[in-house]
């Protein structure tokens, strides 16, 4: 009877180490997708789906192919985003909007950032490997890699740093093509990149103003920092008006779209202007709101635009 108790015991005890061992490693992942922000995928995701959707009506369809570009997609933004938050852990212990985030905080060590990075970066690289159809992406997904983390110190010496994003951004749809294509007929996944390009660098020009007192204070460079939040504002303007520009375009580029994907522009234009509508030089409580919620629609709307239209021709 004694000894039954005691292994009852011992296997309580493992259980429960078991257990709180099971809940730490979730709290740890769950940890890693909230620093990495891995929910704003959606962002560019859509736009290289966009890009494969594209290709896909001149070369065949395969689901390992998609896989692939899913995979490349989500390994190379997080091992960016992960370098990101590594590179800029020092500033964001100084700025109030930023020191509660999960480096500055404690919440994960360096070492473990480091190896998600890592561990990310080596995803990327396999997947291109073992996916995707031809060796292009292989080939470039090295100087792809070190392109998105060098972003992360753009900051420290241009204003240009919100383009810097947006073209990291812009290789979304131009990857995504060559993965299925290789370096054939780049001229739509160019155009689709330049609207990708405009449209992040005028969203996260928006989204900078709201630390543009830090900024000027700790001396880094920012474009509301240089020119103050109301001449900001009507740059980011500006790089969404080249962005629907660019999208226009790319209709005459390729002869998949047609008419519903023109008529669907309208709405999308609709929604750019309600985003600067939000944010307002004298308020920019609702940034966050124009940012994240439109955005996100404004994105999988388009795709959702490109898939309807590539259905119906």
């Amino acid at each position: 009877m004694v000894r039954l108790t005691v292994g009852h015991e011992v296997k309580m005890n493992l259980d429960r180490r078991l257990i709180a061992r099971t809940v730490g490693m979730l709290q740890s992942a769950r940890s890693f997708l909230e620093m990495i922000r891995f929910s704003h995928t959606i962002f560019a995701l859509p736009f290289a789906l966009m890009s494969a959707a594209l290709a896909w009506k001149d070369v065949p369809f395969r689901v390992v192919d998609l896989v692939g570009i899913v995979l490349c997609m989500v390994f190379a933004r997080s091992a960016a985003m992960a370098f990101n938050r590594l590179a800029d852990r020092h500033i964001d212990s100084k700025n109030p909007r930023t020191a509660g985030r999960h480096l500055p905080s404690g919440q994960l060590s360096v070492a473990a950032v480091w190896l998600l990075t890592v561990a990310n970066a080596a995803g990327f690289i396999a997947s291109t490997l073992l996916f995707l159809p031809n060796r292009w992406p292989l080939i470039l997904a090295s100087p792809v890699l070190l392109f998105l983390c060098l972003y992360s110190f753009t900051k420290r010496f241009t204003v240009l740093a919100h383009f810097w994003l947006g073209a990291s951004l812009m290789l979304a749809p131009i990857a995504a093509w060559i993965a299925l294509r290789g370096l054939q007929q780049l001229e739509a996944p160019a155009i689709l990149g330049l609207a990708v390009m405009f449209w992040v660098a005028g969203f996260d020009i928006l989204y900078a103003c709201q630390d543009v007192d830090f900024d000027r204070r700790e001396g880094l460079q920012s474009i509301p920092a240089r020119l103050g939040v109301r001449r900001s504002l009507r740059v980011a303007a500006g790089c969404h008006l080249l962005m629907l520009i660019a999208l226009g375009a790319l209709r005459f580029v390729t002869a998949h779209l047609g008419t519903i994907y023109l008529c669907g522009l309208a709405a999308i234009a609709t929604l750019v202007i309600y985003e600067h509508w939000l944010v307002r030089p004298d308020d920019l409580t609702r940034v966050n709101r124009a940012f994240f919620q439109v955005n996100a629609i404004i994105s999988v709307g388009l795709l959702a635009l490109v898939l309807l239209q590539l259905l119906v021709t």
